[in-house]
């Protein structure tokens, strides 16, 4: 075989110097369509043919393998000139000058959509052109002869360069792909339904034959980049297959980079997908090895962790340190975006949020009120009142100042509600939200959206009467005080844990009222009514203008104080911490300012205790506790 490779070098380079320039190709040279007539060569001698022929030399190379050598070089040619093309003109001028088989046209079509695309050409006039579709006409004649890559790639172009799929040569390169499905490779497959699904959607009925071949040949699935583009692109019209795809993804979690944990947090976010070993697997390996992150991937991780509402304090503590550096040079809309998403993750780092409201006073002008309400309302729900607080609020309340009535009333209410958790609600924003004609479009509404815009406005209205002495009015209505119960709401551990317990602390479930829905919007867990002594008295005896149904009429007698019962459940505080969050600050004052001692009851003391003995020693001790402290002060 050795011996036959050499020979047929030699007859190639022998040949050079025998065979004139009129031996070349004509089918190079001629334009197609053209006849081209070969020119008789010289006669030389027998003896001296019979010792120059390279027919000898090639050792009985058959006409056919000669043939084939030439249409190869022919091919290479033509696939250079395609390569080499700057323009479209030149490329529609190969179908003028050469006879094309159904593979080159495919690659000259390719060719016109990859130029079009990069020089951001009409498309429409290269559709028109008679040499497109005298290409288009060649490709359809010999469409079985198409390779597999070269028919992916052809019909990702017609479809790039806008063709008609209605057209009958566009249905035959469809169908053709539709029937080679399983011919195709894995990466075939993802290519085009990557193309489809960007460009089609869920509707193309031969980017659902596709994703079906996927979900039986996943296990064909190999590298990063493939995954991770599947489960951007792909995943979302299949569950099924995103189910595969994750758990592909939990075998190359190790091999990502942060780009690819960018993007497949990102497809998890947006597809609601909450893969817990799959973004454990992951947050363990981007702090395990990568140590700086660009800006674009903080962002979007710890937006997509806030999406998917997965808690990964390593994770946090690490965005919160290197997003803190970033924060002078980020735009509002950035900042915004940033503050948003720790706020939602319920993750209060001092340092960086710091950082945020100092931004804020030096670039107010750049800050429109959105971005402004957004900041409010997220230092509110983490209940954060900036070092700097005066100036900060002094800021806050000269930018909101006649902008008021120019904001949405849903976000209006939320900007007075954040204010009066942060203790800054003053009479305008008090006035503009209780105003009669603000509310009165409310009124009957018993969509979730609508209670909770009034379940707010209540919390605004006991601001207004339990924490601004100077506020005249207007109040709410009487009739506006109570919204609908949500349904189903489940009894949690501690719920009835506190109350078989708070038993042996009342004596008597005359003593006490339970789960006591009050006024301001807020439920009391347990309250009761202890005397100078502090012995309970029955509660149901005595005037409770904090209940919207009060049930006694008597007024306490002197001495006498009210006691109030609060759990504090575990969604109640800061991420890993035993900070309350800004609403439940805000409830614990204005029941408090209703005349009620607090006794605060946190899970993380007292589903600790595992005896009912214990627990109502623990419940004693700290109402004892309380009251001695209130008498202290």
């Amino acid at each position: 075989m050795a011996a036959r490779l050499v020979r047929r070098c030699c007859w190639w380079h022998v040949g050079a110097f025998i065979c004139p320039a009129s031996a070349v190709a004509p089918s190079l040279l001629v334009p197609a369509g053209k006849v081209a007539v070969a020119r008789a060569l010289p006669q030389a001698p027998l003896a001296s043919f019979h010792t120059s022929s390279p027919c000898s030399w090639a050792d009985g190379f058959s006409v056919k393998e000669l043939v084939e050598d030439s249409r190869s070089q022919e091919y290479k040619v033509i696939g250079e000139l395609v390569e080499t093309a700057a323009s479209p003109q030149e490329l529609l001028r190969l179908a003028e000058l050469h006879p094309l088989t159904s593979n080159q046209a495919s690659l000259i079509i390719t060719q016109l959509s990859r130029l079009a695309a990069e020089k951001k050409l009409e498309t429409e006039s290269i559709v028109r052109d008679e040499r497109f579709q005298q290409l288009v006409s060649i490709t359809d004649s010999q469409i079985s002869q198409v390779w597999n890559n070269t028919l992916v790639n052809l019909l990702k172009s017609l479809y790039s360069l806008g063709m008609d799929r209605n057209t009958r040569e566009m249905q035959s390169v469809e169908q053709e792909v539709l029937w080679r499905l399983r011919r195709f490779t894995f990466k075939h497959l993802a290519s085009l339904a990557e193309f489809l699904a960007v460009r089609q959607g869920k509707e193309s009925q031969l980017l659902n034959e596709i994703v079906k071949k996927l979900e039986l040949r996943w296990t064909e699935l190999e590298g990063t980049r493939t995954v991770v583009m599947l489960m951007g692109k792909v995943g979302h019209i299949s569950p099924a297959l995103m189910d595969r795809l994750e758990d592909k993804a939990l075998e190359l979690a190790e091999q990502f980079n942060p780009d690819d944990v960018r993007k497949i947090t990102l497809a998890l976010a947006y597809q609601n997908r909450r893969c817990v070993p799959l973004l454990r697997a992951m947050s363990y390996h981007l702090i395990q090895k990568h140590s700086e992150l660009s800006l674009n991937i903080l962002m979007d991780l710890i937006f997509a962790y806030g999406k998917l509402n997965f808690h990964q304090p390593q994770v946090f503590q690490k965005i919160a340190t290197d997003l803190q550096p970033h924060i002078p040079t980020m735009t509002p809309t950035e900042v915004t975006r940033c503050i948003r998403s720790f706020a939602l993750l319920k993750w209060l780092s001092l340092p960086l949020f710091e950082a945020i409201a100092q931004y804020t006073l030096d670039n107010t002008k750049q800050l429109s009120v959105t971005n402004l309400c957004s900041i409010i309302l997220s230092f509110a729900r983490l209940n954060f009142q900036p070092s700097g607080s005066e100036d900060f609020f002094n800021m806050v309340h000269e930018v909101l100042q006649g902008q008021l009535h120019s904001l949405e009333p849903h976000l209006l209410t939320d900007l007075v509600w954040s204010l009066c958790v942060l203790q800054q609600a003053k009479a305008p924003y008090l006035q503009r939200v209780l105003a009669p004609d603000f509310h009165a479009q409310i009124r009957g509404d018993q969509s979730l959206k609508a209670q909770n815009l009034q379940l707010k406005l209540i919390h605004i209205n006991a601001a207004a009467k339990l924490e601004s002495p100077g506020y005249r009015g207007p109040f709410l209505p009487p009739e506006m005080l109570s919204v609908a119960e949500p349904a189903g709401e489940k009894v949690t551990l501690l719920q009835s844990s506190l109350r078989e317990a708070l038993v042996g602390v009342l004596g008597s479930r005359d003593n006490g009222r339970f789960d006591a829905r009050t006024i301001y919007g807020w439920h009391i867990d347990a309250e009761m009514v202890v005397n100078s002594e502090n012995k309970p008295l029955p509660v149901k005896n005595f005037a409770a203008p904090h209940l919207l149904c009060p049930e006694g009429k008597k007024p306490l007698p002197p001495g006498a104080r009210r006691i109030a019962f609060l759990r504090w459940e575990f969604p109640n505080f800061s991420n890993r911490s035993k900070d309350l969050l800004g609403r439940f600050v805000m409830a614990r004052r204005h029941i408090q300012a209703a005349g009620f001692l607090v006794v605060d009851v946190p899970h993380y003391e007292f589903l600790d205790l595992k005896l009912e003995r214990q627990r109502t020693a623990y419940l004693k001790d700290k109402l004892n506790k309380a009251m001695a402290k209130e008498m202290a002060s």
